[in-house]
């Protein structure tokens, strides 16, 4: 997404590097691209954790690709904030084309060259559609709130922090004011991906400071 903001502090760091441990055994018994999912709720660390392990990947040779689930939601951000608005029962993974991610993802791994994506742009409230080079790319790190759910997916970590304990981070990072209707949001959220947890392959706790 255009205009994102990451602050990736030690914990961001240590949970990519538990990923990166599991992940690292995965490459060794495969030469097609490992997929790996990076999920949780608003505000837990999943933008960051997956920068740094992709940076990990990176360094160690493996070509790292990030995909974002923020660029796969179907309407841009502010129109889906109205969506929601009109109709609270819209939050959740019908958000999001996560099918299209999957399609992107079966490209990777049949050693496709490019894929066709989506690519928000928040200030702007657009989405457009580009072509990105994949070739080479031997790690896929998606992240996002309902990437759990994707199939064939080689690995899929969970961190495990509800929105309340995250409090601080959303409001450093957030671009909109934390509103009552927001909360409302998060809370939906909540009660959705809550369940996720036990579909994850890895469960990574939260800071010692909110256990």
């Amino acid at each position: 997404m255009i205009g994102d903001k990451l602050l990736i502090d030690d914990y961001h760091r240590s949970a990519a590097g538990l990923i990166y441990s599991k992940l690292i055994v995965l490459l060794k018994n495969t030469d097609r691209a490992v997929t790996v999912t990076v999920a949780g709720e608003s505000g837990c660390g999943k933008s960051e954790t997956a920068a740094v392990l992709a940076e990990t990947c990176n360094r160690e040779g493996h070509k790292a690709l990030i995909l974002q689930q923020d660029d796969y939601f179907i309407y841009p951000p502010k129109t889906n904030h109205d969506r929601r608005v009109e109709d609270i029962q819209w939050v959740g993974p019908q958000e999001v084309q996560l099918n299209k991610i999957e399609a992107n993802l079966d490209t990777i791994r049949e050693g496709g060259s490019v894929i066709s994506k989506p690519l928000v742009d928040y200030d702007r409230n657009h989405i457009q559609e580009v072509n990105l080079p994949v070739e080479g790319v031997k790690v896929v790190i998606v992240e996002g709130t309902y990437t759990t759910l994707l199939k064939n997916v080689d690995l899929r970590a969970f961190i495990d922090r509800d929105f309340r304990q995250t409090r601080k981070a959303r409001v450093a990072r957030s671009r909109d004011p934390l509103t009552d209707f927001i909360e409302k949001v998060l809370l939906i959220e909540h009660e959705i991906i809550s369940g996720h947890r036990q579909l994850a392959d890895l469960v990574i706790p939260p800071p010692e400071d909110e256990q």
